[in-house]
């Protein structure tokens, strides 16, 4: 496990969020090169690695996940020098403050942040407390002592706040705490998938990378899938658990069989498909209805409708500092991933596709 934790921790403390993804594309690129025959971006700045299948009538199969992380972007300097930002993705307002970050400036600088918080001291009166926050009223603070200073730095709306953290193991060394599992998980299952495979003899054309802007409206999805044209799509994505918030997924108990999320519905024979791939395969599995969604549900709807789902794993606290999930999820999503692409060739899709 040691050499999985240093894998997940070089990726998670990568800093990287929506149409900002450069440093994950640039680790992509260096990991696929060697294992696909090219390499192709989209227009929006999604990442894929092709590996070619001769045979005329072989099905091209599309493996996807994103590489944007929650963040924030400056929309105003203050005269004091400090920030109000808009979210990029989807944050708990409860979360965000009084936490590290990192403020990244158009020109490549980067420096250090906090968002601020209201000491308890300020609050005396208010009946203990204060209304719940919105984002757009929440301070961030690089210590600059005015909006001039603030310039004279390089800074300037439009530059983008990213979470600062440190990936670390649990005391049981079974789980791991880190930032952006979402979706580091799929950045990660996509480099290390094609590895595992690279001497094996797959039946299809296989297009695997990663989306840009999923956390803002399954935007890259939409790029990728109208370029690449699939027969079948895979999202590899992370899903918040419900162990401790909720009901169903649970850290620890396997990959997630996604049936339902608001914008997606499994269809019948893709359902049929892996369920008896994971069977025959052995793989841990637990069922799942979710609450969001996954690049899965704009790429369904595109080229006039491909057959997709999403391979994913389930993690406490997503979309926050600190993530809390189970090395061995990752495992059983991996072999789950593998045992489906080397069953996969025209017929199997056909049947899929079978309506």
């Amino acid at each position: 496990m040691t050499a999985l934790f240093e894998k997940i921790k070089e990726v998670t403390e990568l800093k990287a969020t929506s149409a900002f993804e450069q440093p994950v594309r640039d680790f992509m690129r260096q990991k696929m090169t060697p294992l696909v025959d090219n390499v192709q971006t989209d227009g929006l700045g999604g990442i894929f690695g092709i590996r070619y299948n001769q045979t005329a009538d072989a099905p091209k199969v599309l493996v996807a996940a994103h590489m944007d992380e929650v963040g924030f972007m400056i929309n105003e300097i203050k005269p004091d020098g400090t920030f109000r930002v808009v979210p990029l993705g989807g944050w708990n307002p409860l979360v965000v403050s009084s936490q590290r970050f990192t403020l990244h400036t158009r020109d490549g600088r980067i420096y250090p942040a906090i968002s601020g918080s209201v000491p308890p001291h300020f609050l005396r009166g208010e009946n203990g407390g204060a209304a719940l926050p919105k984002i757009a009223d929440i301070v961030f603070d690089a210590g600059f002592t005015s909006h001039e200073e603030a310039m004279q730095y390089g800074i300037a709306p439009g530059d983008v706040i990213i979470p600062e953290s440190q990936t670390i193991l649990t005391a049981n060394k079974k789980h791991i705490i880190s930032k952006a599992w979402d979706n580091r998980y799929g950045v990660l299952m996509v480099t290390e998938m094609l590895e595992a495979l690279k001497n094996e003899e797959l039946h299809h054309t296989l297009i695997a990378g990663a989306n840009v802007q999923e956390e803002v409206g399954l935007r890259g999805a939409h790029a990728s899938t109208t370029k690449f044209d699939p027969d079948i799509f895979f999202a590899v994505d992370c899903s918040p658990a419900g162990d401790v918030y909720g009901n169903q997924g649970k850290i620890g108990e396997g990959t997630l069989f996604r049936f339902y999320d608001p914008g997606h519905i499994m269809l019948p024979n893709m359902r049929d498909f892996l369920l008896t791939t994971a069977e025959e395969a052995g793989i841990n599995y637990q069922y799942y209805c979710a609450a969001g969604g996954t690049d899965a549900g704009a790429a369904h709807m595109k080229n006039g409708g491909i057959p997709s789902t999403t391979i994913g794993v389930c993690a406490r606290y997503i979309h926050s500092h600190q993530t809390l999930y189970a090395m061995d999820d990752f495992l059983q999503a991996q072999a789950f991933l593998q045992a489906i692409l080397k069953r996969l060739d025209r017929s199997t899709v056909d049947l899929i596709k079978n309506y």
